[in-house]
């Protein structure tokens, strides 16, 4: 009756000791006398004791950080370079079998990969064009960690450190390419506006109302302008040439030359003072 006892209680510790109970998001590899047997999924299970062998390994996403490599690009920049790393096992019995630690594999094959990727680009490339560099990245090391069963689903370039002196050059070109648009877009506007004139010129020479009605309607703007105003525009020389001619005798015809080689010039100004009362 006592070994009855004794084997029913050495029998149930067995099975306490052999029962395993893994989560949705872990796999167990199972060895038995050192060999591979299968992978047991989610849920409650069971191993011989001393006989078998498990070995946990988690399906969830990793999200790992790259640290920061320092790297001479193909223009001979020295910067450095951290990433972020997104990737996870898909076929448990590889990550156990075919690498002694993925995790620590995967970190260093990341950052010997970065090193290599970003040093064969330019500056600018590695700048502008982060999404090509990222796309590289991916495929290198997921080509590299596909027989330890592992997936990487993306890479990402975090921050790119670069020395003082290149921040200041990059700034004075950035300030010079600005003043260069500036200066661009001001001749640009200076061309319309000169298109707009001559338009606009064309248009009054062809009737002749239309450009006296523009002129009273700007001594009219400059004349609203205050309370007390002084007005000084043009009047054309032939309207006043008769009373020149006949009221003063010798004084010069319009367009006629002097006694030193130069012109009479060809229209006057008349000047409008007006106040209050």
């Amino acid at each position: 009756m006592i070994g009855i006892l004794i084997v029913v209680v050495f029998a149930f510790v067995l099975l306490l000791m052999g029962v395993r109970i893994l989560p949705e998001y872990e796999r167990g590899v199972v060895f038995r006398f050192g060999r591979y047997v299968g992978v047991r999924e989610a849920g409650l299970r069971w191993i011989i004791p001393g006989v078998d062998r498990m070995v946990r390994i988690g399906l969830r996403e990793i999200v790992m950080d790259v640290p920061a490599q320092e790297v001479i690009t193909l223009d001979n920049v020295s910067v450095k370079v951290n990433a972020v790393l997104y990737f996870r096992v898909l076929h448990p019995e590889k990550s156990v079998i075919q690498v002694e630690n993925y995790l620590y594999g995967t970190s260093q094959l990341a950052q010997t990969t970065l090193r290599s990727v970003c040093g064969q680009a330019e500056l600018d490339t590695l700048l502008a064009d982060r999404e090509r560099i990222n796309q590289q990245l991916q495929e290198i090391i997921d080509q590299q960690t596909e027989p330890w069963g592992v997936k990487v689903r993306a890479v990402e370039l975090k921050q790119i450190d670069l020395p003082q002196e290149m921040q200041r050059v990059m700034a004075k070109q950035a300030e010079a390419e600005r003043e260069k648009r500036a200066k661009v877009t001001l001749a640009e506007g200076e061309l319309q506006a000169a298109q707009r004139l001559a338009d606009a010129a064309r248009t009054l020479s062809s009737e002749p109302a239309g450009l006296q009605l523009r002129y009273l309607q700007t001594l009219a703007e400059i004349a609203g302008g205050g309370k007390n105003s002084t007005t000084i525009f043009p009047v054309p020389i032939d309207l006043v040439g008769p009373f020149m001619d006949r009221f003063l005798p010798g004084a010069k015809k319009p367009g006629s030359d002097d006694a030193s080689g130069s012109r009479v010039s060809g229209g006057s100004a008349s000047r409008i003072e007006g106040g209050e009362g």
